[in-house]
This record gives structure tokens, C-alpha cells and sequence, in this order.
């Protein structure tokens, strides 16, 4: 016995619906046409860093190498025998009150010993490679807090020679906000390979002799 159904519903499976049987118009389709105002896609830009590391560069300080080369002012510069790196204070470097964390500032003084040896063209890297993988460990710190930053404040750190040994070198170090001094800090690093202490290379120490 056959089921008689209502032809406003939908088909059974295997029926044809109502609307595409010969000679029934069918629904028009629910898509959306383009847009006839939106214009067609923009071609891709170039992408060309040939002109990357052609900047000019600042005086007084070494070319880099490597990919970013052509940015020599992100290592700072130095004038009257002292090398000088500005540093922004992101949220990163803060504590829960927005001023800086007191660890920051051994970062910050860090990377001011580090791009000092960049600024006499004496890259830590170049002598880890070429020295048996000689290198600097810091072997005292004296640390003086004296203010403090916050956030998006843009400071200065200061880092000049102070005494150089045999085996070691002492850096007199200065995190600035303009003219205001917020840490002071004197720092021994030690030249070691292989966990002992050597001497450090000549043309090192010629290079920051001749910084100061």
C-alpha cells in the first residue's frame, strides 16, 4: 500500500523533488554574485631586500655583518672612549609595578659589553670560532641601583674599559635616562676556554687600549 504524501513536503529518499521535474522552473540559487563595486585583487608587492645592508652607515662604528647588516646604529657608537647603546624599556623588562625589573639592567649592561666589542670590530663570536672557542664569563659585579625606569622610557647604557689584566678586564658600566644616572656597576669578565682561565688576545686588548 502506497503512503500518500503531502507535495508540499520534502521527496522520500530516492525521489525526485517536485522542482526538478521537466517543465518546473527551479529556484534560483542562493549564492551571491560578485560584487560588480569590488575591485579585482591587487597584485602581490615586490619583494626585493637587495637594498638591505646599503644603508649608510654612522660614524664611528664598524660595519656588521650577517642579515641586518645595514643597520650599524641598533649597535650603538662611542664617543670619548666610551661606548654608548640606547635601549628602549618594553613591558617585558617590568615588574608588576611597571618599573623595571632589577635583573633587566644585567641585560641591558650585557649587551652594552657585548656591542662594545662589536664597536672595535672584536665580535665575541669571531673569537669563540677562531680561539678554540674562547670566551667571556663574568667573574664580579659591583652594582650600584641608584633610580629606576619604566616602561617606554628610552635609556642609555654606558660601558668604557677600566683595567685590563692578564686574564681578565674590568668595565666601568652607566644605565642613563638623559642626564639622570639610575645604575652604576663595575664588572670583571674573565677570558676562559675549555673552564680555565687564559689570556686574554692581544688584539683585544690593543683595540680597547686604543678606544680609550
Amino acid at each position: 500500500m502506497s503512503e500518500r504524501r503531502d507535495p508540499t513536503t520534502s521527496p522520500l529518499r530516492g525521489e525526485v523533488a517536485p522542482e526538478a521535474r521537466e517543465g518546473v522552473e527551479t529556484r534560483p540559487s542562493s549564492a551571491l554574485p560578485p560584487h560588480p563595486s569590488l575591485p579585482a585583487d591587487p597584485p602581490p608587492p615586490k619583494s626585493d631586500v637587495s637594498d638591505l645592508g646599503k644603508q649608510k652607515r654612522i660614524s664611528g662604528t664598524p660595519e656588521i655583518r650577517g642579515e641586518g647588516g645595514g643597520w650599524p646604529h641598533l649597535s650603538g657608537f662611542m664617543r670619548d672612549g666610551a661606548h654608548i647603546l640606547p635601549i628602549r624599556v618594553y613591558y617585558e623588562d617590568t615588574d608588576f609595578s611597571a618599573r623595571v625589573y632589577h635583573a633587566s639592567y644585567l641585560r641591558f649592561m650585557e649587551r652594552g659589553r657585548t656591542e662594545l666589542l662589536r664597536a672595535v670590530e672584536v665580535a665575541q663570536s669571531d673569537l669563540h670560532a677562531s680561539m678554540d672557542g674562547l670566551a667571556f664569563v663574568v667573574r664580579k659585579m659591583n652594582i650600584d641601583f641608584l633610580g629606576g625606569a619604566v616602561m617606554d622610557d628610552v635609556l642609555t647604557i654606558l660601558t668604557r674599559p677600566k683595567e685590563m689584566r692578564g686574564a681578565s678586564m674590568t668595565l666601568a658600566q652607566e644605565v642613563r635616562r638623559g642626564g639622570e644616572v639610575l645604575v652604576t656597576a663595575d664588572v670583571m669578565v674573565a677570558a676562559v676556554r675549555g673552564g680555565r682561565a687564559v689570556r686574554i688576545p692581544d688584539e683585544l686588548r690593543a683595540a680597547l687600549s686604543a678606544s680609550q
